[in-house]
């Protein structure tokens, strides 16, 4: 008896000692899991109910929305600015991330919470300034960017469709939101200049072409007519069906969208002559310090403007210097004139993207591998006469996070490029820069399962910056293709490169000298003078499209530098190690992010 209780005791102990080191390896675990639950939990709100409420950006980021869980309801809301209301919705989701702890994520999840609290507390800090942002700039605003979206609307299947027109029979109550903000803003002091508003009233008559429309050859005809015959040509939907939602795109086109146009510059036209500041946003109201906020939100980098504007005036002394020099070795370039290009062996855009996939592979990985091989494809199409105007040189469009398998680059061929710039053009929207890096970080974040919040999170800086930094590589590619031929073209090719990077330089310390110190147009029309650009309509229209984009140019300009710096930084950590292709896979890896937290990111890597 006594030796059987002792060994009862014995295993008792045993027992016990082996529920208190189990306890020990899984209480972490369960606690770990509770602010991974949490974090998760919060993710998938915030991505919920951005998107749930804008049909648009619910198709453009989501290929197959059922799947992650959106009803089959479409809403294309009345424009709303930020207000007070989402103020409080974005403190709650602060205070939420307030109560877990990141050093107790996984690696993706730590990331992904370190990038969503600085971008609330960017957002935060921008709610006073809600009536300071401009929806209809005439350079970028919806009334041209919506019919581009709606041209390009996939269809997939008959409820995209459905969709699709759904969405058209909303354009007038969508309208209606921009009409109410833009006379709350003229009440506040606050509307545009007299010559933006009569841009914006010429693009409603010219967008909404009335001839177009009658004859049923507008491009939102010819455009749904086509993705309509590609569905019934599939299979996917009936002659019968085809035909009635071709007579219901047209019906919708002249009796909703139409109108809502016409109201637009109807409300414009009354409008008209209530702003009270043909200058930068330095003579509005707060407007130095708007512009402090939208710089930070927009580029993704939180240095100091003054910090800022050293790294700009340092590089442009630096381009500046280079330009000189390279002129001064090669003088046979001030007598070269457009025959330069005649050597360069392409002109076909599909051509030219085919030569920087090659050149590209030695300095960028390649796509991440997966399960079904999967390649993209990209179509390059030409923007519609009737929005040349309107447009970007070229622009490319983000495929869905769940199907990048098809992917735009459209080129405006209003200014017919010579084919350098159409080849760095390519390089920027297509290979090695926004269709590269889109699909690449996409693929990664997708097989490491990354929070979804992190495909809502936008960075400016970091999208426009890398497409213009490896914009820059490109020169050096069209260079290696006809230096043996002909080394001046490859040296004006440099040249081209530097000279590019001086005026998008200047074009980003005339930003802040406009919008941050209140520099006028005969300022500005001084500072240009000097450098050699004395047209006084080239001035007025340089300083006019700053006015109207404020951080636009700057936006390109200090994410690439901002890249410098991080290359910079990774050679020095790296050492012989370095090569620009882990540079670049750590940057693509890392996705969309703010400057600082690469930079962060950077350094606690072991090297």
């Amino acid at each position: 008896m006594l030796s059987i209780k002792r060994i009862t005791q014995k295993r008792w102990l045993f027992a016990s000692i082996l529920a208190l080191l189990s306890a020990g390896l899984i209480l972490p675990s369960l606690l770990w899991s509770k602010d991974s639950r949490k974090f998760e939990k919060l993710s998938n709100e915030l991505f919920f109910s951005d998107l749930s409420s804008n049909a648009l950006s619910l198709h453009y980021t989501l290929a197959y929305p059922e799947n992650y869980g959106f009803s089959d309801e479409i809403i294309f809301s009345s424009w709303q600015p930020e207000k007070n209301s989402e103020g409080t919705d974005i403190q709650e989701a602060l205070d939420t991330l307030s109560e877990i702890s990141p050093d107790k994520l996984n690696e993706n999840d730590a990331y992904a919470y370190k990038l969503l609290y600085r971008y609330l507390n960017l957002r935060l800090s921008g709610i006073p300034y809600s009536f300071y942002s401009e929806p209809l700039s005439p350079s970028s605003g919806m009334q041209s960017g919506l019919p581009i979206l709606l041209a390009d609307y996939t269809f997939r299947n008959e409820k995209d469709v459905e969709d699709y027109l759904h969405i058209l029979d909303q354009v007038d109550t969508y309208f209606d939101g921009l009409i109410v903000f833009e006379q709350e803003k003229a009440e506040k002091g606050l509307f545009m200049s007299d010559y933006a508003a009569e841009e914006i009233i010429k693009q409603c008559d010219a967008i909404m072409d009335k001839d177009a429309l009658a004859f049923g050859s507008h491009f939102l005809h010819t455009t749904f007519q086509e993705r309509v015959d590609a569905l019934e040509r599939e299979g996917i939907i009936t002659l019968e069906q085809k035909n009635s939602w071709v007579s219901e795109n047209d019906r919708l086109l002249t009796t909703v969208v139409a109108p809502a146009y016409e109201k637009l510059a109807d409300a414009f036209i009354v409008l008209k002559g209530s702003g009270n500041n043909d200058n930068g946003l330095y003579y509005f109201p707060e407007g130095s310090s708007y512009y402090e906020y939208l710089l930070a939100s927009t580029t993704g980098s939180f240095r100091s403007i003054p910090e800022i504007k050293k790294m700009l005036y340092q590089n442009f002394q630096e381009n500046y210097s280079a330009l000189a020099s390279l002129f001064k070795d090669h003088p046979e370039l001030a007598a070269l004139s457009s025959t330069i290009y005649s050597s360069f062996p392409y002109e076909e855009p599909e051509k030219m993207l085919e030569d920087l996939k090659n050149r590209m592979s030695d300095d960028f990985p390649a796509f991440p591998v997966t399960q079904e091989n999967f390649v993209p494809s990209y179509t390059v199409k030409s923007v519609s006469s009737s929005m040349e105007d309107y447009c970007s040189p070229a622009y490319y469009l983000t495929p869905p996070i769940d199907d990048m398998t098809n992917n735009i680059i459209y080129i405006n061929h209003k200014n017919t490029p010579d084919v350098l710039t159409l080849y760095t053009t390519l390089a920027h929207e297509g290979y090695p820069g926004h269709l590269y890096q889109t699909v690449y970080s996409q693929l990664y974040m997708n097989q490491q399962e990354v929070p979804n919040i992190r495909y809502l999170l936008h960075y400016g800086g970091y999208v426009e910056g890398w497409a213009l930094y490896v914009e820059n590589i490109s020169y050096s590619y069209a260079q290696d293709i006809i230096r043996d031929s002909d080394p001046a073209a490859a040296a004006w090719y440099e040249a081209c490169r530097l000279n590019r990077n001086i005026q998008l330089c200047l074009f980003s310390l005339l930003d802040i000298a406009i919008h941050y110190e209140g520099a006028t147009f005969s300022q500005t029309y001084a500072i240009l003078k000097k450098i050699g650009i004395n047209d006084p309509a080239a001035c007025a229209s340089i300083y006019r499209y700053i006015v109207e984009e404020p951080v636009n140019y700057i936006k390109y300009y200090l994410g690439f530098l901002e890249f410098l710096s991080l290359r910079k930084s990774a050679v020095d950590l790296w050492g012989d190690t370095f090569s620009l292709q882990r540079f670049h896979q750590f940057i693509l890896e890392a996705g969309p992010s703010d400057f600082q937290s690469l930079q962060e990111k950077l350094f606690s890597m072991q090297s």
